[in-house]
């Protein structure tokens, strides 16, 4: 079963190694993913809103804009 964007998702709020390879080595990462062209602009605008050294709040804003994609 290929992964998708909930797996993404549910993964960087867990995983705070994945994040840092997810913010390092993005699409690398992301090619691990079967996501939609928009998916992936979702992330990287997501990802580069988090800045160099995100806070707790920013990965929880990060997981709650990818969720809300998820959910749409």
């Amino acid at each position: 079963m290929p992964l998708r964007l909930p797996d993404l998702v549910g993964r960087a709020m867990i995983d705070p190694e994945f994040l840092t390879e997810l913010r390092r080595s993005t699409d690398v990462v992301l090619a691990q993913f079967e996501l939609t062209e928009e998916e992936g602009t979702v992330v990287r605008r997501a990802l580069a809103r988090l800045g160099k050294s995100p806070s707790p709040q920013q990965i929880g804003e990060l997981g709650n804009a990818l969720l809300r994609r998820v959910s749409t």
